[in-house]
C-alpha cells in the first residue's frame, strides 16, 4: 500500500532476508559445534513485541500493524542469525572489511546524485537524507575507531573509508546529522587518547584535521546555503506533531494501533485537529520522533520497555569496552559508544530507526555487542580452567 503514509507499506522482504534463512541454515547444520543461544535481550524484544501487536485491539485498519508486525519478526530473526553466526574476534575484521565495501558504494551513489544529478540533499540509497545519515554515522563511528586503535591495518584505506562516510555525512546537508557525527567522532577520539597515546593517533589526528578542513572548505558555500535556506514552519510542523502524539498516546492505554499513526493523525480522528492544514484533502505527518510514535502507537508503557532496551545494549556495551582492556579488538565498543549515543539522540528528532535500513543496521550493533559479551564470557571461562 505504496501511498499510505505509515512507517510499514507492505509485507516486505529483500535480499537482505533471502541471505539471512541461507545462514540460518547454515547455523542450525552446525550446532553440534556451535550449540544455538537466544541473544542477550530477547526477552526484551519480545516484551515490546508482545505490547507492539496487543496495541492492534485499537487498529481501525489491522493489516497496516501485520506490515509492521512483520517487519519486527524478520528484524528478530536476523538478530538470532547474527549473533550465531559470529563465533570468534577475527570474524569482526571480515566485518570491517565489507563495511568499508558498503561505505564506498554508499558513497559512489551519493556523488552521483550531488554532482551528476544536481541534488542539494543527497540522500544515497536510502528513502530520506536523515536514513543516510543515522546509517553512516554507525559505520564511519565504527571505522574511525579501527582506525585509531588497531596498528596492523593500512592507514590510507581505512583513512579513505573513513573520509568517504564523512563525505557521506556532510552531502546531505543535515544540520543535526553534521552535529551528532561530531559528536561521536569527539567521543571516539577522547577514549582513543585516553586508552593511549601513540604517535601513530597523532600523525592521524593531524592528517584528519587537514583533509576534514579542505573538505569543509569544499563544501562550504552549499552548507551556508542550507543553514541560510532552513525553513523556519519545520520546527512548529515538529511541535504540533509532538502533540497530536502526546494526545494519541494520552486517549489510549494501548495506543492507537502500531502503524496506524499515518491514519489516525487525519480527520475523522480528532488528535490532529489543532494541526493547520491548507484545505480538508491534505494529509498529516508522522511525528519526527521515534519514541513519541511509539507511544502513540503502542502505549506509554511499551515506550519505556523500548527505551530500557535500547539502554540495555548501551550499557552492555560499556561495560564490554571497559574488561577488553589490552584487546585488539576493544575498538568495536568504542566506535559503538559514539554511534549509539548520537543515533539514540537523533531518534528525538527522527523516527528513521523505524525504516528498515537502519532497523536492521540498529539490530546488527546489538547482535554485535552481544556477541562480543559472548566472546569476553568464553574467554574468561578458558583463562580459569588454564589457571
Amino acid at each position: 500500500m505504496e501511498n499510505y503514509r505509515g512507517t510499514s507499506k507492505g509485507f516486505e522482504i529483500g535480499m537482505v532476508d533471502i541471505v539471512v534463512y541461507s545462514l540460518l541454515a547454515i547455523v542450525i547444520g552446525r550446532r553440534e559445534e556451535y550449540p544455538l543461544q537466544f541473544p542477550p535481550g530477547t526477552t526484551l524484544y519480545f516484551m515490546y513485541f508482545f505490547f507492539s501487536f496487543l496495541s492492534i485491539i485499537n487498529s481501525d485498519v489491522l493489516v497496516y500493524s501485520f506490515f509492521e508486525l512483520w517487519k519486527k519478526l524478520r528484524m528478530y530473526i536476523f538478530f538470532y542469525v547474527v549473533y550465531n553466526m559470529i563465533q570468534k574476534y577475527e570474524d569482526l575484521d571480515y566485518i570491517m572489511l565489507f563495511i568499508s565495501f558498503i561505505t564506498a558504494y554508499v558513497t559512489l551513489i551519493v556523488l552521483k546524485q550531488k554532482y551528476l544529478l544536481g541534488i542539494f540533499q543527497t540522500y544515497g540509497p536510502f528513502p530520506h537524507q536523515n536514513s543516510l545519515v543515522m546509517y553512516m554515522i554507525v559505520f564511519g563511528s565504527l571505522i574511525l575507531a579501527y582506525l585509531l586503535n588497531n596498528n596492523k591495518i593500512k592507514l590510507y584505506y581505512w583513512l579513505g573509508a573513513f573520509g568517504a562516510a564523512a563525505i557521506d555525512i556532510i552531502s546531505t546537508l543535515s544540520r543535526g546529522g553534521m552535529a551528532l557525527f561530531a559528536l561521536s567522532i569527539s567521543i571516539i577520539f577522547l577514549f582513543s587518547y585516553s586508552n593511549k597515546m601513540s604517535l601513530r593517533k597523532l600523525g592521524i589526528t593531524l592528517l584528519f584535521i587537514v583533509l576534514g578542513s579542505g573538505v569543509l572548505c569544499k563544501a562550504s558555500d552549499t552548507i551556508l546555503e542550507r543553514f541560510d535556506s532552513a525553513p523556519t514552519e519545520s520546527l512548529d510542523v515538529r511541535i504540533v506533531l509532538a502533540i497530536a502524539a502526546q494526545n494519541m498516546a494520552n486517549d489510549k492505554i494501548l495506543g492507537v494501533g502500531l502503524n496506524n499513526f499515518g491514519l489516525k493523525i487525519n480527520p475523522p480522528y480528532p488528535y490532529g485537529n489543532h494541526i493547520p492544514r491548507k484545505d480538508a484533502y491534505e494529509k498529516g505527518g508522522l511525528v519526527e520522533t521515534i519514541y513519541l510514535m511509539i507511544a502513540a502507537e503502542t502505549g506509554w508503557h511499551n515506550l519505556f520497555i523500548f527505551v530500557i532496551f535500547l539502554l540495555y545494549f548501551y550499557f552492555k556495551n560499556i561495560v564490554n569496552y571497559f574488561k577488553m582492556k589490552n584487546n585488539p579488538y576493544r575498538f568495536l565498543p568504542l566506535g559503538l559508544i559514539g554511534a549509539l549515543t548520537s543515533i539514540y539522540i537523533q531518534s528525538t528528532l527522527e523516527w528513521a530507526l523505524k525504516q528498515t535500513n537502519n532497523f536492521y543496521q540498529l539490530m546488527f550493533v546489538f547482535a554485535l555487542i552481544a556477541v562480543v559479551s559472548k566472546l569476553i564470557k568464553r574467554e574468561n571461562l578458558a583463562t580459569k580452567e588454564n589457571s
